[in-house]
C-alpha cells in the first residue's frame, strides 16, 4: 500500500519537492557508479603503468556497445513501467517487469558469448596496438565472462526507480562502489591480478548486488514484484520497451562508432599515449555528466507518470527544473576543467608525459561544458514520455551528424588538436538544434492544449 501511495504521489506531490526526492538518490548513485569507474581506471593507472590506462580506454566502445544493449531494455521497460503506473494498469507493469528481466538475460549471455569468440580482432578494429591490445584482452575477458549479470544489474536498478524505490536503486550502486573499492587493491596489488583483479572487483561488487536487488523484487507486498506467469514474453510488451529503448540504444551505439573513430585518430595522430589521455579526460567529464544523468532519472518517473496522467503542466514543470539543476552542474564541471586539469591528470598517473596530454585535453574536452546540460535533459524528456523519434534524433545528431564528420575532417588539417576540437564544436551545434526542437514541440503543445 505505502508503493502504491509513493505511485500516487508523482501526480500530486509538489514537482520540486518530487524532483529532488527521486533525482537526490539517483544523483548519489550515477555519482557512485561513475566514481566506480574512476576508481577502476586510477588504481590500474597509479598500480599498472600509463599502457594499461590506454589499454583500458581502448575498451571504451565495448562499454559504449554493451551498455547500448543494456539501456534499450533497462530504459526502455523502466519507461513503460512508469507510465503503466501512472495509468494505473498494474497488471500490464507487472509483466514488463517480467519480459525486461527475460530479454535482459537473452541478449546478455548472446553479446558476451559473440563479444569473446572475436575479441582480438574487435580490439583490434578499435585501436588496440601491439602495446595496449593485452591489457585490453586482459580486461575485456572477465567484464565479457560477466555481462549477462552487468546486464541484469543496470536493468533492475532502472526498474527500482520507475517502481517508485529510487533510494533502494542508490543503496544497490553505493554498495557496488564500495566493494569495488575495497577488492580494487586487494586483487591488484595483494593477488597480483593486474588490470584483471580490476574488471574482477567490478563483475563480483555488480553480482553481489544484483542478489540484493532480486531479493527486493521477490516481496509480494510490493506493487510489483516477480510472480508466475510474468515471464513469458509478449510481443506487444517486447514491442513498447524496444520502442522507446531504441533511442538509448541508438545513442550508446552512436557512441562505440564515435569512439572508435576518436580512438583511432588519436593513434594515428598522436600516439598510444593520447588515446590514454583521452582515457582520462573522459572519466573526469564523465563525472559531472554522470550527476546529469541522475537528474534525467529523476525526472523520468515524473515526467513518464504525467504524461501518462495527462497532467501537462506538471510534466513541464519538471522539465524546467532539470534543465536548470543540470546547467548548474555542467557550469561546475566547465570551471574545474579549465581551472584544475593538472590535478585531475594526476590522479591517475604519474607519467609526466600523459599528464601534459591529458591537461590539453581535459581543456578542450570540457570547453562547451555550460551547453550540455540542458541539451541532455531534453534529450531525455523526450524519451521519458515515449517520443522515441525525437529522442533518436537529437541523440544522433551531436554524434553522427556533427561529430563524427568533424572526426573525420579536421585531424588531417590539425593533426591531433582536430581531434581534441572536434569535441567541444559538435556540442555546441548540438545545443542549437536541440533547443531548436524543444521550442517547436512547446509550440505544438499549447496549440493542442
Amino acid at each position: 500500500m505505502d508503493n502504491k501511495k509513493a505511485t500516487l504521489e508523482l501526480g500530486t506531490k509538489p514537482v520540486g519537492r518530487l524532483l529532488v526526492q527521486y533525482a537526490m538518490p539517483a544523483i548519489v548513485a550515477m555519482v557512485a557508479s561513475s566514481l566506480y569507474n574512476m576508481v577502476d581506471s586510477i588504481f590500474i593507472g597509479q598500480g599498472v603503468g600509463p599502457m594499461a590506462i590506454s589499454g583500458l580506454a581502448i575498451t571504451f566502445p565495448f562499454m559504449n556497445l554493451s551498455a547500448a544493449i543494456g539501456a534499450c531494455i533497462g530504459v526502455g521497460a523502466s519507461t513503460c513501467l512508469s507510465v503503466k503506473l501512472g495509468q494505473k494498469d498494474y497488471g500490464t507493469a507487472q509483466l514488463i517487469l517480467g519480459n525486461s528481466i527475460v530479454l535482459k538475460i537473452i541478449t546478455g549471455i548472446i553479446f558476451g558469448a559473440l563479444c569473446l569468440v572475436f575479441l582480438d580482432p574487435i580490439l583490434r578494429f578499435f585501436g588496440a596496438t601491439d602495446n595496449t591490445l593485452p591489457y585490453a584482452r586482459d580486461y575485456m575477458v572477465v567484464i565479457l565472462l560477466g555481462n549477462v549479470l552487468t546486464h541484469l544489474y543496470f536493468g533492475m536498478n532502472a526498474l527500482l526507480r520507475a517502481a517508485s524505490k529510487p533510494r533502494n536503486a542508490m543503496y544497490a550502486t553505493l554498495f557496488t562502489v564500495v566493494l569495488n573499492t575495497l577488492l580494487d587493491p586487494l586483487f591488484i596489488y595483494t593477488f597480483g591480478l593486474g588490470i584483471r583483479g580490476a574488471a574482477l572487483a567490478t563483475i563480483l561488487s555488480q553480482t553481489t548486488a544484483l542478489c540484493w536487488q532480486i531479493w527486493q523484487f521477490s516481496n509480494p507486498a510490493e506493487l510489483v514484484h516477480f510472480r508466475r506467469g510474468i515471464y513469458r514474453m509478449r510481443s506487444d510488451i517486447i514491442k513498447n520497451i524496444l520502442a522507446i529503448g531504441i533511442s538509448p540504444l541508438a545513442m550508446n551505439a552512436c557512441s562505440c562508432i564515435v569512439v572508435i573513430f576518436i580512438n583511432t585518430a588519436l593513434v594515428k595522430y598522436g600516439g598510444d599515449l593520447a588515446v590514454g589521455a583521452y582515457g582520462i579526460a573522459n572519466r573526469i567529464g564523465f563525472l559531472f555528466f554522470m550527476v546529469v544523468m541522475g537528474i534525467n532519472q529523476g525526472m523520468q518517473p515524473i515526467a513518464g507518470y504525467n504524461y501518462g496522467a495527462e497532467q501537462f503542466g506538471r510534466m513541464m514543470q519538471v522539465l524546467k527544473y532539470s534543465m536548470i539543476a543540470a546547467t548548474a552542474i555542467m557550469t561546475v564541471g566547465w570551471i574545474v576543467g579549465e581551472l584544475a586539469p593538472y590535478p585531475c591528470a594526476r590522479l591517475f598517473t604519474s607519467d609526466a608525459e600523459l599528464i601534459n596530454i591529458s591537461v590539453y585535453g581535459i581543456r578542450l574536452n570540457m570547453i562547451a561544458f555550460p551547453l550540455i546540460g540542458s541539451q541532455a535533459v531534453i534529450t531525455n524528456f523526450f524519451q521519458s514520455i515515449g517520443k522515441a523519434k525525437i529522442s533518436i534524433f537529437l541523440s544522433l545528431s551531436r554524434q553522427m551528424i556533427f561529430l563524427l564528420p568533424l572526426l573525420v575532417a579536421l585531424p588531417p588539417l590539425m593533426g591531433v588538436n582536430g581531434v581534441w576540437a572536434a569535441l567541444p564544436i559538435s556540442d555546441a551545434v548540438a545545443f542549437v538544434v536541440t533547443w531548436g526542437v524543444m521550442i517547436s514541440y512547446m509550440r505544438k503543445m499549447k496549440q493542442q492544449r
